[in-house]
């Protein structure tokens, strides 16, 4: 069970035996028994390949068929489906995530963006703000040292 996932995992994340051996600090012998399913990786080492391969112990551990594994979204992303820009720009924030994210008529956003990747993150601007006071404190507190 576990075996096949590192397996699958390891191959989505187009890495070979060795080099997932690397990552983790075992042999790839190693690696090669998990995927036979001759050893089971411990707590530690699941932890590792949990984040390296983005997903979850239980996703992980758990039994899934190679479908599910390519369809795994990466641990603490989410997907809400797609939404249009109106003409003024306005967009609709679907129902799942607004409730997710405690998100309510009124709040204030933080809209963010990237060039590199031409993304676009929305925040809700309290924890944003709270975020910028501590680093701004951080940096006066530095530079009075």
């Amino acid at each position: 069970m576990i075996g096949m996932n590192i397996r699958v995992l390891r191959k989505k994340h187009k890495l070979s035996q060795e080099q997932l051996a690397e990552k983790v600090n075992v042999s790839r012998q190693t690696v090669a028994k998990w995927e036979n399913d001759e050893a089971l990786p411990d707590i530690y080492k699941c932890k590792i390949l949990s984040e390296i391969f983005e997903v979850s112990l239980d996703q992980l551990s758990r039994q899934m068929k190679e479908d599910e594994v390519n369809q795994l979204k990466p641990k603490g992303k989410q997907f809400f489906g797609v939404v249009k820009v109106g003409e003024r720009g306005q967009i609709v924030i679907p129902k799942q995530a607004r409730e997710m994210y405690q998100i309510q008529a009124g709040d204030k956003l933080v809209v963010l963006g990237e060039d590199a990747t031409k993304g676009i993150a929305i925040l809700k601007s309290d924890g944003f703000l709270e975020l910028a006071d501590m680093i701004r404190h951080a940096q006066v507190e530095g530079e009075n040292e």
